[in-house]
């Protein structure tokens, strides 16, 4: 199985627009509508509410809320099968260092142990990391600590 045509229109498509896309002045939410949404719509995750049935039961929730050591915090995206979340999926602008950066790592690990799940996900489009959450974060753990995969 190859890569979904919308996929790669989205990556040829980031390409040209790097320079701009990775400018410290771009905002998350720039990234989050032109390509994270978009992405995660093309590997058939419905982040638009289109499908039959009631909004309870959608698949992704944007800003989900979790309790974290007594404090509200709000993901950028909770993905649900069934009624139960199992991921989260953390974004980033491109100017942000996901491969060695300490602090996005934890943030998203945290959430993920948190909520007790098995992963949890953090992405800027062109960087994509996956992070076992089973493993307990602690703020000086090295990004690649319970990291399960990166590409970028």
């Amino acid at each position: 199985m190859g890569v979904p045509a919308p996929v790669a229109q989205l990556v040829q498509k980031f390409r040209q627009e790097s320079g701009y896309l990775k400018a410290a002045s771009t905002k998350e939410h720039l990234i989050r509508r032109a390509y994270i949404d978009p992405l995660f719509s093309a590997l058939g995750w419905d982040l638009d509410y289109s499908k039959e049935g009631p909004l309870v039961h959608r698949e992704v929730i944007e800003e989900d809320a979790l309790r974290v050591e007594g404090a509200m915090k709000a993901p950028d995206y909770g993905f649900y099968l069934g009624g139960q979340r199992k991921f989260f999926v953390e974004a980033k602008k491109p100017s942000v260092n996901l491969h060695d950066g300490k602090a996005a790592a934890f943030q998203v690990r945290r959430y993920g142990w948190s909520a007790r799940l098995p992963l949890s996900i953090i992405t800027d489009f062109e960087e994509f990391g996956v992070y076992d959450c089973r493993v307990q974060p602690d703020p000086d753990d090295r990004s690649s600590a319970a990291r399960i995969m990166f590409m970028g």
